[in-house]
């Protein structure tokens, strides 16, 4: 395999490495660099998470190729309103889709005809029939960082508001729909947790599939407890509606006893995009560093990784970098999700308020017991998700698929 060439293709610039999608992305890219592999980066430059032409002179020269294309994806609410009365595709979908782009990739496929292409986001399926009329013997490949449907479905049982849990369910609904036709048009499929990996299963989808969760490098993780406090931290990007919703309730619902019953415990939360409005929030002990231009540094210092994630899918990319770091995982049963963790051997559980409450007093009192789920957390990491041994799954399935497929 080592010969061989592979496009892959994002629908943003897997940049800052701040946020669980861009780490994963990177893992990946290198995963495969490291294996040997020619890998070439495509990437939509979105009005959303733009990155400015001198930066992206800068980024990933250790590949053979990155290239990029500058799209609007901006979400105006008449588009929305559109898109629900007239079109059967999830307005997620049709936001990706884009002139440009697909001239653009034209034009690298031609130029590069790689043996694989793997796309990087469900959404970008409706550029797969331009793939496979330039490359028709190349094996495509789909990541599914989330089964997306699942997300909308949890936020409709949430919301509170008829209209909106209308809306939610047609939302998701729709996205199911999508998302079924996605995974059976590719050779094959990389679920980030082997629960998603038995819901496309369950949707009655024969696609192969090779389980591929974040890769972590131990190599290049190196836990410092000399300098660890006994504070809690929360990471993630706020333009993903799960962290943010997670969050409100935390510092709305938890923190303020959370605070009482523990008056000495310091709260710091971070993320991409982060809102001025919670820089204004004043919470006693909890702190809002905004948008850290170095997520590595944020938490070196920092004990306690709490995960309050209350809807979502997917695997959270922070959880085991947290934990291969050595530090203490407080979850709820969503945020662990795909993770094969069990609960108060590598982590604890707390979904609750006073779960929550309760594992951060236990922590602080039992500090010694603590570090052991710490240490255990990191042997599971080294274990079950490194780095070098997810590529070699997926390169093997690649082997042995393309003698029949080419």
């Amino acid at each position: 395999m080592s010969q061989h060439s592979i496009l892959i293709i994002t629908n943003r610039v897997p940049y800052p490495m701040n946020d669980g999608g861009n780490l994963a992305v990177q893992a990946m890219i290198n995963g495969y660099r490291d294996a040997g592999m020619d890998v070439y980066l495509l990437s939509m430059n979105t009005s959303r998470h733009n990155i400015p032409p001198q930066q992206l002179a800068t980024l990933f020269r250790d590949i053979k190729g990155f290239e990029v294309s500058d799209i609007n994806t901006d979400v105006r609410n008449a588009d929305i309103i559109f898109n629900f009365l007239f079109s059967s595709k999830p307005n997620h979908a049709v936001r990706f889709k884009n002139a440009a782009f697909a001239r653009k990739l034209e034009e690298v496929l031609k130029k590069l005809k790689p043996d694989i292409i793997q796309v990087e986001s469900i959404f970008l399926t409706s550029y797969l029939p331009i793939i496979k009329k330039i490359v028709p013997n190349a094996a495509t490949i789909l990541r599914l960082h989330n089964i997306e449907y699942q997300i909308w479905q949890r936020f409709a049982l949430e919301t509170k508001s008829p209209l909106k849990r209308y809306y939610l369910k047609s939302l998701a609904h729709r996205l199911r729909k999508y998302e079924e036709a996605a995974w059976a048009s590719y050779d094959l499929l990389l679920p980030i947790t082997e629960v998603d990996a038995a819901l496309v299963r369950g949707s009655g989808i024969h696609t192969q599939m090779v389980v591929a969760p974040f890769g972590i490098d131990n190599a290049n993780l190196h836990p410092d407890n000399e300098k660890t406090v006994w504070n809690g931290y929360h990471l993630g990007a706020m333009d993903w509606m799960p962290n943010k919703e997670s969050l409100n309730w935390f510092l709305q619902d938890v923190w303020p006893e959370m605070h009482r019953q523990l008056p000495t415990f310091e709260f710091y939360f971070a993320g991409r995009q982060m809102p001025e409005s919670y820089k204004a929030l004043n919470l006693p002990g909890a702190h809002c560093m905004g948008e850290v231009p170095d997520a590595a540094k944020f938490v070196e210092d920092k004990k306690i990784l709490i995960v309050p994630l209350r809807s979502g899918g997917g695997i959270r990319v922070k959880i085991l970098e947290a934990m291969a770091l050595k530090k203490i995982v407080i979850s709820s049963d969503v945020g662990i999700q795909g993770i094969d963790a069990t609960p108060g051997k590598h982590y604890l559980a707390a979904s609750t308020k006073e779960e929550l409450i309760n594992a951060v007093k236990w922590c602080l009192e039992n500090k010694e017991r603590a570090m052991e789920i710490g240490e255990q957390a990191a042997q599971l990491v080294k274990d079950k998700y490194e780095r070098r041994n997810i590529t070699k799954r997926i390169i093997n399935k690649l082997n042995l698929m393309r003698p029949a497929s080419h």
